[in-house]
């Protein structure tokens, strides 16, 4: 088939490569002038399977009263009017239990795994680098309550076969030994020894580079402007370089997916969850990280790639708007600076973007049955990087109505109400 793919980051490019793979012809349309450009861009570099989890839990509407009433706050809530929010965020409210929260977690860190399966595959397949490390991860908690709830994901870990274990102070600086001199920040850690990290920028670039070797077609700098329908079909794509056709149509816009289909009378609950980071250079190899590291507190994330540190964080609800914020910056140089310290934040590139989140934390993966041949790939939320060999390759085996590899019935739009 003619496979017409809509946007051209990790998610796109790791779909585009799996179809072309299966033998189909494929055409990727994006409005950058290159892939990876927004989303994929700087994120926190982690591929993190062990580290999947739902915001949405029992104890998310405490914590965000609280969150509100500080000022080193991991989550904002911008005042504005916005439907659309609400609406999100009431679906978000409905996950809040305990049933929710573990059905939703299991689905992710299915995908998850599956998806560093098939990232370690491709890896082996091409021998494509990205600054990448398959060291771990390690989440670092500094209080003994914070322990205590750790303990209960610990348990889902062990349901689904994720190797982990809990670290006490010492046995985190044998690990990460940039930390040895904020041990007594620490209590314990969760040490993900599957995790692995990288740029997510360099990868997807480099990867859409063997798969246009291998005839994929990317149409750059091409706005998509609307998607032309039967009432059971897609027809083509309009856009600023004319109408575009082929037999299927995969809709991996991230955030703005929704805008996308909404004309079509489809509800893609997918809200833009705005995140931050910092890109620094080495200075000080005994106080940089060596692989990966997740502060609790903070909801930070501290990554080695190559000679740089990626810093990344921060969940705000602020629609489409793209700007910096000064003291969102303040909060990522905090967290470096009191558990590592060994790079120059003057001289670090400061980044944001918009991460698609669905209310449930589970990326939307399949077709619609309102219309045969339109395909989703979004809702990846701060998982993205984790997840795109995984949904690029499930979705890839969907399209070619193949089997496929790991359950996929409960990933698609339909289990939204239409």
């Amino acid at each position: 088939m003619k496979v017409i793919i809509l946007g051209s980051g990790v998610i796109g490019v790791t779909a585009a490569w799996y179809l072309a793979k299966q033998g189909h012809e494929v055409e990727v349309i994006d409005r950058q002038p290159a892939a990876a450009m927004e989303t994929s861009f700087a994120n926190a570099g982690q591929v993190s399977p062990g580290y999947s989890a739902p915001w949405a839990g029992p104890g998310l509407p405490l914590q965000v009263l609280k969150w509100m009433c500080s000022t080193a706050s991991p989550m904002i809530i911008r005042p504005r009017i916005d439907f659309a929010m609400f609406g999100w965020m009431m679906q978000v409210l409905r996950n809040c239990n305990a049933h929710a929260y573990d059905i939703n977690k299991s689905r992710m860190l299915r995908v998850a795994t599956y998806s560093r399966d098939c990232l370690d595959a491709l890896r082996a397949e091409t021998g494509i680098t990205y600054d990448d490390r398959q060291r771990g991860l390690i989440q670092l908690f500094r209080t003994d309550r914070d322990v205590a709830k750790a303990h209960k994901d610990m348990q889902v870990l062990s349901q689904h076969g994720v190797e982990h274990e809990l670290l006490n102070p010492d046995q985190i600086a044998q690990y990460e030994p940039g930390l040895s001199g904020s041990r007594h920040l620490l209590r314990a850690g969760l040490r993900l020894p599957g995790d692995e990290s990288g740029d997510a920028h360099m990868f997807t670039q480099r990867l859409a580079q063997k798969a246009a070797e291998l005839g994929v077609t990317f149409r750059y700098e091409t706005t998509i402007q609307a998607l032309d329908a039967s009432a059971d079909e897609i027809l083509g794509v309009r856009t600023s370089a004319g109408r575009i056709t082929g037999d299927a149509y995969v809709v991996a816009l991230g955030s703005y997916a929704p805008r996308l289909v909404r004309p079509l009378g489809l509800k893609l609950p997918v809200y833009p969850v705005k995140g931050y980071s910092l890109t620094l250079p080495v200075t000080d190899e005994s106080r940089a990280p060596t692989s990966t590291v997740n502060d609790d507190r903070y909801k930070v994330a501290i990554t080695r790639l190559g000679d740089r540190i990626r810093i990344g964080g921060t969940a705000e609800l602020a629609g489409y708007n793209t700007r910096l914020s000064r003291d969102r910056r303040a909060g990522l140089e905090e967290c470096f600076s009191e558990l590592f310290g060994g790079g120059d934040l003057s001289q670090a590139v400061y980044w944001t973007g918009l991460r698609p989140n669905t209310p449930d934390g589970t990326p939307v993966i399949g077709g619609s049955k309102r219309f045969g041949n339109l395909w989703f790939n979004t809702g990846h939320g701060t998982l993205g990087w984790t997840m795109a060999c995984g949904s690029g390759k499930l979705l890839s085996d969907m399209i070619s109505q193949r089997p496929t590899e790991i359950p996929s019935l409960d990933l698609s739009i339909d289990r939204y109400a239409q």
